[in-house]
């Protein structure tokens, strides 16, 4: 199947949709990677910095550098109060643009799916970081049922709109994922899911919200007639409490690892 290509440019309204199910997942992901105090990180596919905000406030950095392709994203990252100690630089996962060993942490936050190869994307955050350094990850279960538009994506799909998928969502797979890690030379390799869970004022809330992903697009495109019936599936579809709020789950993979130290090889 042909994946299409997806470009995130517009940071407010990727902040409405996914930034704040990323912080979700976000706060869960570094209390368990439970890094100490005054490390350097580097946050690859930092996007608008939803998840550099929360390094920030939580992990006390000493340092820490945002990289993006899309410079909208990062027009919006520069105004956050984040960008008082993180840098933000457009750049490539493949490609980072940092000496070996510079940082102590690098970490890849709902990006390894959409890294063309995303084995060359985990072996460059392990260059980048010193030895004994962590290197991790989280990204939506997006084939096991854990994405938070499967609703939308399976009723699309009923009506013969292909949803979009990101170029590598194999590696969503925690099995993929460990592979990736143990390819790149990690050590001490640890997973573990991440469910959470956001509710939403009412279905107009919701879909409004859904339309700011990469499957929005396709969704306007759609005849009016079809497009009203996708509403009307998705409606009865989703869980609506009698105020008419609608709360759901979503369910990460995550991962983290360690670069060897040297006396690691005589192990």
């Amino acid at each position: 199947m042909a994946e299409d290509k997806i470009v995130f440019e517009d940071g407010a309204g990727y902040e409405r949709m996914m930034g704040k199910w990323s912080q979700l997942v976000g706060e869960v992901f570094l209390d368990w990677l439970a890094a100490p105090a005054g490390w350097r990180w580097v946050d690859v596919g930092c996007g608008n910095g939803a998840f550099t905000e929360l390094l920030v406030d939580r992990c006390a950095p000493s340092e820490v550098q945002g990289i993006d392709p899309a410079q909208g994203q990062l027009a919006f990252a520069r105004t956050r109060p984040a960008a008082r100690v993180a840098q933000f630089h457009q750049g490539d996962a493949a490609a980072l643009p940092f000496a070996d060993g510079h940082f102590d942490a690098a970490v890849m936050a709902l990006v390894i799916f959409f890294v063309p190869d995303p084995a060359h994307g985990v072996a460059e955050m392990a260059r980048v970081v010193r030895p004994g350094g962590l290197v991790a990850a989280y990204g939506w279960d997006m084939l096991g049922g854990g994405f938070p538009l499967d609703a939308l994506r399976t009723e699309m799909r009923a009506l013969g709109v292909m949803p979009t998928l990101p170029p590598s969502v194999d590696a969503s797979r925690m099995d993929v994922m460990r592979q990736l890690w143990t390819g790149a030379g990690l050590r001490s390799i640890e997973t573990r899911e991440i469910t959470v869970q956001r509710t939403f004022e009412n279905f107009d809330d919701y879909w409004a919200t859904s339309m700011f992903s990469s499957n929005g697009p396709k969704v306007m495109a759609m005849p009016a007639g079809d497009r009203e019936l996708l509403k009307q599936r998705l409606r009865a579809r989703l869980p609506i409490d009698a105020a008419g709020r609608i709360t759901h789950g979503a369910r990460a993979n995550a991962i983290k690892g360690r670069v060897p130290q040297p006396s690691d090889s005589c192990s």
